[in-house]
Parts: structure tokens; C-alpha cells; sequence
């Protein structure tokens, strides 16, 4: 099988092995193992559209993508604005093309000898079973710490908003996600009024609680 299209991140992709390639970002940390939805393989003069074959993928590390500048400017307005957008990308390296999983074969059972006969021995109480006792509720600082991170990421299209929507916006996020919204920013585009901006509405949500 000298080839496979692969889906990841709602696109496709038509990989060998040893290939690399960039795609959209994973959630999986680096050098672990992906095993991607596989659409077809082919090679040999042949292809099965209903495969059954493994494809495997190893992470090689997060990266950003370039960065794509945006302008906007209108004439005898004295009207210009500018901005900037970099991709958050991750190169998987593959590293085999079957290898499908295998069905457990069960093993034949063993015809047992004849047991001996033995003297009936005297009826013994059955034990009582104690109950299991019942699991131990989280604590709250843990279930806060679990939902946290659970929810903490940055608003949905983020990367898209410009300064003026994110101050204006800012105020009605939750906290989690003005805290990630926050650390995304500086990582990021750092730009200085979004910033400003978070900070802002961060300060004011610790001083109503």
C-alpha cells in the first residue's frame, strides 16, 4: 500500500510513509501517537474505498504558521488600519500505513480430568459481603479546578476580533476565559490595547467577585 487519505481537523490529506506534514492544531502533546480517521488507500494499481487499514501519526512539535498582515484604508480619510494573524499549526510525522488491528482468537479449552471423588465436606454459613463503601466527593477546590480547566480557553473566533471589538466585548466574558484570552494575547499578536483591554475587565470581575 504505497499511499492513504487521511481526515484530520475536517480536511483531508493524502499521505505516505515518512512524510511530514503541517495541519491544523492537534490537542495531543509532543511525541505522542495520532491514529487519524482513514477515507482510502490505494497503490499497486489498486484502491479500496472502504479500508480497514491503521494509520499511525507521531507528533513532532506545535508551531505558528506565517504571519498574514492585514490592511484597510480608506482614501481621503486619513482612515488606516493594520493587523496580523499567524495559524496555531502542527507538523505529525507518519509512521506506518496498515497494520490493521487483529481479532483476538480464543483459546481452545482444555478438556479438564476427572476429579476425584471426596467426602462430602460439612455445610459451612456463607459470608456476608460487606457493601462497598461509596466513593468520596471531589472537593469543591478540585471540582473548581477541574471546571476551570475544562472551560478555560479564549472566546470563539478570537484570533479574528480586532482591538476595538475586544474592549468593547471584554466585559461580558467569563473569567476563565478572559484569563486565556489574556495569555493567548501575549503569546501572540501582544497587542497593546487588547491587553489593556483584558486587564481591564479582569480587574473589574476580582473587585465584584
Amino acid at each position: 500500500m504505497s499511499y492513504a487519505i487521511i481526515t484530520l481537523g475536517g480536511k483531508q490529506y493524502r499521505v505516505q510513509e515518512g512524510e511530514r506534514l503541517l495541519v491544523d492544531r492537534l490537542r495531543a502533546e509532543e511525541g505522542a501517537t495520532v491514529e487519524p480517521r482513514v477515507l482510502l488507500v490505494g497503490g499497486n494499481g489498486s484502491t479500496d474505498l472502504s479500508p480497514t487499514t491503521t494509520v499511525t501519526a507521531r507528533v513532532v512539535g506545535h508551531q505558528l504558521g506565517e504571519k498574514i498582515r492585514i490592511g484597510k484604508y480608506k482614501k481621503r480619510t486619513g482612515y488606516r488600519k493594520h493587523n496580523g494573524y499567524r495559524s496555531r499549526l502542527t507538523q505529525i510525522e507518519i509512521e506506518s500505513i496498515g497494520g490493521a488491528a487483529k481479532k483476538a482468537v480464543p483459546a481452545k479449552k482444555t478438556e479438564a480430568a476427572p476429579k476425584a471423588e471426596v467426602a462430602p465436606k460439612a455445610e459451612v454459613a456463607p459470608k456476608v459481603e460487606a457493601a462497598p463503601k461509596p466513593a468520596a466527593p471531589k472537593k469543591p477546590a478540585a471540582a473548581a479546578e477541574e471546571a476551570h480547566a475544562r472551560t478555560a480557553h479564549p472566546p470563539k473566533d478570537y484570533d479574528e476580533l480586532t482591538v476595538a471589538q475586544i474592549a468593547e466585548a471584554a466585559h461580558g466574558w467569563r473569567r476563565p476565559n478572559l484569563e486565556a484570552a489574556l495569555e493567548h494575547e501575549r503569546e501572540n499578536a501582544n497587542r497593546k490595547g487588547a491587553i489593556a483591554a483584558l486587564e481591564s475587565a479582569l480587574a473589574a470581575k476580582e473587585e465584584g467577585h
